[in-house]
């Protein structure tokens, strides 16, 4: 098949790449003219684990091209994915401006049947809109308009699209239906499912997942502070309660909350739905305010240590993506951190594996950014670990002891055992265990 991408951020390029590996010549659509020129010789902008490598790939094959000309991309296109940005308005609902113009310029393009397919996540009733603007200059059997939801992790997302455990498809139409089951068939073969269902069904699906994941997130945050208060320890408790096959072991980590472009953003667009239709949804507005709690966590653990004034104090910061194996900041927890502590008189050294790049040009002088994770401890009174990179699991502890002023570690990720920092002498904080002494 040939397929059109309009939109080249995360979503766009995982999608377009991975189409393209199994055999479909797949154009994507920029307007970013500096982006594109990039890919065009093959430079990926964003950082996601084997995608640089299929890129290379699809792209020396031939069936992987980058454009900023919108019609010559649709022309021969059977399939056009719309995977473009929706961000959330100051009330938190989708802004839906960049899909409703690219769809009203697509109405004076089409000639013959395509079907678009909104990959963004976009609130309920999105596909309607779509429909009416495409129905204002377009006969209908001209083309359709199916929803097909997103579920790609950030730092797995290739492994996710290339073998995934369903793929959600909106659409009524027998047509669409056929030419999206053939599109997908190549990604199932191992029998995971195709789910056929209404656009309002399947747009409602990928905000409730989100949202039920967030959920998840923020309770065990809620039972962390609880087990601190107690004397339990969260650990044992996570593990205790995802070995019950009816909760699972997934998304059962306590830490500094959630972040990214997805969580956020989702839940307070599903909030918004509810208060359109005029529905309290009580339990989503208390997964957000525990999320906006719980980035707060470890400030207040450091305040509560030194003292609310932190003049002449300095922190090192491991991680600043938002999780590990991207180079995503997007509403990370380390940045709201970050703005907490410099507030509070602080100097902060940061360093993250990827993220640096990003984060320069939020902080180009504020924050110190370092050419490795030891070198941001040099003079630090305390080490804040606020994203679970692999390389910050089993450092050199030696050398963290030296370098610090102190051995003060704040961990947001419970990634040491509580047994080692005792015996290695730190004094250590993390979320939902006991505080270590020397």
């Amino acid at each position: 098949m040939t397929i059109a991408i309009i939109g080249t951020g995360y979503v766009g390029l995982v999608t377009g790449t991975c189409f393209a590996e199994t055999g479909n010549n797949v154009i994507c659509v920029d307007i970013n003219e500096e982006k594109v020129h990039k890919m065009q010789n093959g430079i990926v902008p964003i950082y996601e684990p084997d995608l640089e490598h299929l890129f290379e790939r699809n792209s020396k094959a031939g069936r992987l091209h980058f454009t900023t000309d919108l019609k010559s991309a649709i022309k021969d296109a059977q399939i056009i994915f719309l995977a473009l940005p929706t961000p959330p308005d100051e009330d938190g609902s989708a802004d839906l401006s960049y899909i409703l113009g690219v769809s009203e310029q697509l109405s004076l393009l089409i000639t013959d049947y395509k079907v678009i397919v909104d990959k963004s996540t976009v609130p309920v009733g999105t596909s309607e809109k779509v429909h009416a603007i495409l129905a204002k200059n377009l006969s209908p059997d001209l083309f359709d308009v199916v929803s097909n939801p997103e579920f790609l992790r950030e730092g797995v997302a290739v492994e996710d699209f290339m073998k995934p455990d369903r793929v959600v498809i909106g659409t009524k139409s027998p047509r669409a239906q056929q030419l999206m089951r053939q599109l997908y068939e190549p990604f199932v073969r191992q029998g995971n499912p195709i789910y056929f269902m209404d656009e309002r069904s399947a747009e409602m699906t990928k905000y409730a997942a989100n949202s039920y994941l967030a959920t998840r997130i923020s309770f065990m945050n809620e039972v962390a502070n609880l087990c601190e208060l107690v004397g339990a320890n969260v650990d044992d408790v996570r593990l205790g309660i995802g070995s019950d096959l009816r909760i699972g072991k997934r998304f059962l980590f306590p830490g500094v909350g959630y972040g990214g472009s997805c969580f956020p953003k989702d839940v307070k667009a599903l909030a918004k739905t509810a208060e359109e239709y005029m529905y309290d949804f009580k339990i989503l507005k208390s997964v957000m305010e525990v999320n906006r709690r719980q980035q707060n966590r470890l400030v207040e653990k450091i305040t509560n240590y030194y003292g609310d004034d932190l003049r002449g104090r300095t922190f090192a910061i491991w991680g600043l993506a938002f999780k590990p194996n991207t180079d995503d900041i997007r509403e990370a927890p380390a940045l709201h951190i970050i703005d907490e502590l410099l507030l509070l008189g602080a100097k902060i050294k940061a360093f993250d594996p990827e993220a640096m790049h990003n984060v320069k040009e939020i902080y180009p002088e504020s924050v110190e950014l370092t050419e490795n994770q030891y070198q941001a401890l040099e003079g630090s009174d305390a080490l804040i670990i606020v994203t679970e990179w692999n390389t910050f699991r089993t450092p050199d502890y030696d050398k963290i002891a030296k370098l610090l002023n102190k051995k003060t570690i704040f961990d947001g990720r419970n990634i040491y055992s509580l047994e080692q920092m005792k015996a290695l002498g730190f004094y250590y904080e993390s979320i939902g265990r006991e505080t270590i002494h020397p």
